[in-house]
């Protein structure tokens, strides 16, 4: 059912986003028929008449050099309109434009021999007088210089339309683009921010670069609807989109990698990364073309990858895997501009959906982790009042009070505020470092009676600010006395050393003794409750090393980019 509902939100989503156009509809409507441009090089305002002869002229440019040239185009009107039409013309260079031999706008300073031309925009809009718009065939003539880049020839494009929709339908598509970039925007801050809070989990971090990344590509596509770009920078917006598709079609299969436990990555990460790098250079200068190749392959291999997990029995790769179907489907059916970035919307759907089950997994372990602790901080309360325990501390104490009644209340001091201390921080998830070294000290002192061995403390450089899972050094005190046995002078001694850095917090705890035989492999309830309680805690930032050295038994907690808990 989960599955089925995540899917019905799919195909809602690709509903809602099939409802845009790359056009408004003209109402009424108004379909000019455009004849082929035709080309000459000179100067002649008498070529902006409408009766003027062009069959002569060219088809095709040529390279114009610094030289004025002209373009002339015919349009045929079926019908009048009862609105307002507009003018859309799509060009480089400089130029005047003629309707029926009449100026109507210029768009930058055409070069001639009093003055360099000024580059025009690429894209201008012009409103036609509503006397020049009847019903017949109409010229438009444009009157043009391209002086800085005079190879390119790029095609003019002229459409005629309903002046209102020509202008609201760029805002309009502009308006659903920034909404959908600031979404983006926000999800990549905040997961960027929790990155911060956990540096293991590097897919957080990539998903936040890559919703960074689709907003930068959606701001730099329709950042010409709000500021005016002359033609000779055109192509720098073009090369930054496409640095940016070529990091997105790496970053995302690479996610995907990594959320599914593919083996072998690097690679398969060099494979994709040369495939790219190979089109990326290989079409260098065919803008729109690289980047649906990089886009396509992007698309194989994060399919090869979802149909990989899907054979390792990964549940998810399915949605994943029809959001990715989608995402195709939507690119073969819908206008280029439109669905490359609906394609992405839709392949950010699957990432997201994937850091949605993988946050909810860890939420499970981590409330797995609270009941462990809790069990486990009930059998280690259990442990010290069990019978066993409590009938050899009490023969020992019974001896100590009939062979020295002084020592014995010693005794008895040290064992009360030991179940004293245990019953107060068993309650909290973190203590003060003095309050455990206080818990550590009273078990010693009880020992000591217990089985008669000079146990010894010391400590260095213990910051008392510090906070710490509560009895998990003391536990390891424990393990310390169970299996060691004492020095030649009868005396086990302990020494608790601290430091910290900015990436680490470290405690070492080493038991200066001789070590039992240890049985391999065999995991103490002791060693469990610790896990439990660092996991608690600290999540997966901290790590827990016991291994013996010459001086006998060290154990050594770090604590990594440590923050404090609620206590």
């Amino acid at each position: 059912m989960k599955q089925l509902y995540v899917l019905s939100w799919y195909f809602v989503c690709i509903a809602l986003l099939f409802s845009c156009q790359s056009q408004s509809v003209v109402n009424p409507p108004v379909k000019p028929i455009i004849s082929k441009p035709r080309f000459q090089i000179g100067d002649n305002l008498q070529w902006a008449a409408t009766n003027y002869n062009d069959s002569n002229w060219m088809l095709q440019r040529s390279d114009t050099k610094n030289k004025v040239f002209w373009i002339r185009f015919t349009i045929t009107l079926p019908q009048s309109s009862t609105g307002h039409l507009g003018l859309a013309i799509h060009s480089f260079g400089a130029f005047e434009c003629y309707w029926d031999g009449k100026l109507i706008g210029k768009n930058g300073i055409v070069q001639d021999s009093l003055r360099s031309e000024v580059p025009g925009i690429v894209d201008t809009y012009y409103l036609l007088p509503d006397s020049a718009v009847v019903t017949g065939t109409h010229t438009i003539a444009l009157r043009m210089s391209q002086a800085y880049i005079s190879d390119n020839y790029r095609r003019v494009h002229v459409r005629v339309t309903d002046y209102t929709s020509l202008i609201r339908s760029p805002l309009l598509q502009t308006c659903f683009m920034c909404t959908l970039a600031g979404a983006l925007l926000m999800a990549a801050l905040y997961y960027v921010f929790l990155y911060s809070q956990n540096r293991k989990r590097s897919a957080v971090l990539m998903f936040g670069m890559a919703c960074f990344l689709f907003c930068a590509l959606l701001m730099l596509e329709y950042l010409k609807f709000y500021i005016d770009i002359p033609y000779t920078h055109f192509y720098i917006r073009l090369e930054v989109i496409g640095v940016l598709t070529l990091i997105i079609a790496f970053l995302v299969p690479w996610y995907f990698a990594i959320q599914f436990s593919v083996p072998q990555k690097p690679v398969l990460l060099s494979v994709l990364g040369f495939c790219l790098l190979v089109l990326y250079i290989l079409y260098y200068g065919h803008y729109d073309l690289t980047a649906q190749l990089l886009t396509l392959c992007m698309w194989v291999f994060s399919v090869g990858i979802t149909v990989f997990a899907l054979q390792r029995y990964f549940k998810e790769a399915l949605i994943v895997l029809v959001g990715l179907l989608a995402s195709f489907i939507v690119h073969i059916f819908l206008y280029y501009d439109i669905s490359l970035f609906v394609s992405f919307v839709l392949i950010v759907l699957c990432m997201l959906y994937l850091m949605a089950v993988r946050t909810r997994e860890q939420e499970k372990a981590y409330e797995s982790s609270l009941l462990l602790s809790e069990r486990l901080k009930n059998e280690l309360l259990r442990k010290h009042i069990q019978p066993h325990f409590l009938m050899n501390t009490l023969t020992s104490l019974i001896d100590w009070v009939e062979e020295s009644p002084k020592e014995g209340v010693v005794f008895i001091e040290a064992l009360a505020k030991e179940f004293e201390l245990l019953s107060v921080v068993a309650e909290h998830s973190l203590i003060p470092v003095r309050q455990e070294i206080e818990l550590c000290q009273s078990h010693l002192i009880v020992m000591k009676y217990r089985k008669e061995i000079n146990y010894q403390w010391k400590e260095l450089n213990i910051d008392q600010e510090e906070y710490i899972p509560p009895a998990i050094l003391h536990t390891i005190l424990e393990n310390g006395i169970t299996h060691s046995l004492p020095l030649e002078d009868g005396s086990i001694r302990f020494q608790l050393y601290f430091e910290s850095t900015p990436q680490t917090k470290k405690y070492e705890l080493t038991v200066f003794a001789r070590n039992r035989p240890v049985l391999i492999g065999k995991t103490g309830t002791g060693l469990k409750y610790i896990q439990a309680r660092l996991t608690e805690n600290y999540g997966s930032l901290w790590s827990l090393e016991s291994c013996a050295v010459p001086e006998g038994w060290k154990s050594t907690i770090t604590i990594y980019h440590p923050h404090r808990a609620i206590r």
